[in-house]
């Protein structure tokens, strides 16, 4: 029975052993994503500040002329959500964080009587809401490891295009904020319509008072208010404002969805790393039991055969004796 043993253990040493090597792999991997996937939020980060820096210009031209481009919607009755995932797992609670939020997020509007038109981005997704039942008007998948621009105009096309022709009233799009390799958090942000320009009634009266809160490059929730002083000089629209919001909404949804995937997916590598990290130091701490357990099960086949030697060494002296 103990050699059996120990040849059971050896088994699953060689087993985990295998399998850390797969999970330090992937840790790897991970890592130097990570890297890239950060240099691709602060490369996309000009454009997505400058574009909302215009459209925050035009709506406060436009003024009551912006119409339903500007503000937040006190009880929308039909809403666009939009979950942004990943295509695998192996990367801990990121998927289902959002997932969930995004399920809490569906049914308390549902609750209020809205009428919701979920997408999502990530298989992840496809599967979680339809074992839920929950229908997922359209779905976006392949692109969450290293997300396009290209990906993000289909995806941004599919959430404007119902706002534009008026069949949504609001869309909101649910992703993980990356805020740093530390910290990430799950948000529920407003896309469409635009939300006011925080603080713009305080800015004239306290130039660069700097109370306004800071933004990332790919947050949507605010396409101003960043905290610098105001800007000199004078900005004149042609054609005239409101014509203008129109024109360049799809341009600001665009900027906003890559900007949110963008950050998804230095969320999912840095989530992707420290599971595999943790999966890591499991494997080689259940090594070390297994290792532990083998020796204890060697140690008793040894001191066993060796009592049944000395036993039978005995008996041949006994025997002897009686001789």
């Amino acid at each position: 029975m103990p050699h059996g043993e120990e040849r059971v253990l050896r088994r699953r040493i060689r087993s985990v052993q295998a399998t850390q090597k797969i999970t330090r792999a992937f840790e790897l991997i991970a890592a130097s994503q990570i890297v890239r996937a950060q240099a691709r939020i602060a490369a996309a980060g000009p454009y997505q500040r400058g574009i909302a820096e215009v459209l925050a210009e035009a709506a406060a031209d436009a003024e009551e002329n912006a119409g339903r481009f500007l503000g937040v919607p006190e009880s929308p009755a039909r809403v666009a959500l939009l979950a942004i995932v990943a295509d695998r797992g192996l990367c801990g609670a990121y998927n289902v964080n959002v997932l969930r939020q995004t399920e809490r997020t569906w049914r308390a509007g549902t609750a209020d009587g809205a009428d919701f038109r979920l997408l999502t981005v990530g298989r992840k997704a496809q599967s979680y809401f339809r074992f839920r039942r929950i229908d997922v008007a359209e779905s976006f998948t392949g692109v969450s490891d290293r997300p396009t621009f290209e990906v993000a105009q289909r995806v941004a096309h599919a959430v404007t295009r119902p706002f534009l022709d008026e069949e949504v009233d609001q869309v909101m799009v649910v992703s993980t904020r990356f805020l740093s390799a530390g910290t990430q958090t799950v948000e529920v942000r407003q896309l469409l319509p635009m939300p006011e320009p925080s603080g713009r009634g305080e800015r004239d009266q306290e130039e660069g008072a700097g109370s306004h809160e800071e933004r990332s490059p790919g947050q949507a929730a605010a396409p101003v208010g960043d905290g610098h002083a105001k800007r000199e000089g004078y900005t004149e629209f042609e054609p005239a404002s409101p014509d203008l919001l129109a024109e360049l909404v799809p341009r600001y949804v665009e900027a906003a969805v890559f900007g949110a995937m963008l950050e998804a997916a230095a969320s999912e590598h840095t989530a992707r790393q420290r599971a595999m990290a943790a999966a890591t130091d499991n494997a080689d701490e259940l090594v070390k039991t297994f290792t532990r357990a083998m020796n204890r099960a060697r140690q008793d086949a040894i001191t066993t055969e060796i009592m049944e030697i000395v036993g039978g060494a005995e008996s041949l002296r006994a025997g002897a004796r009686h001789e």
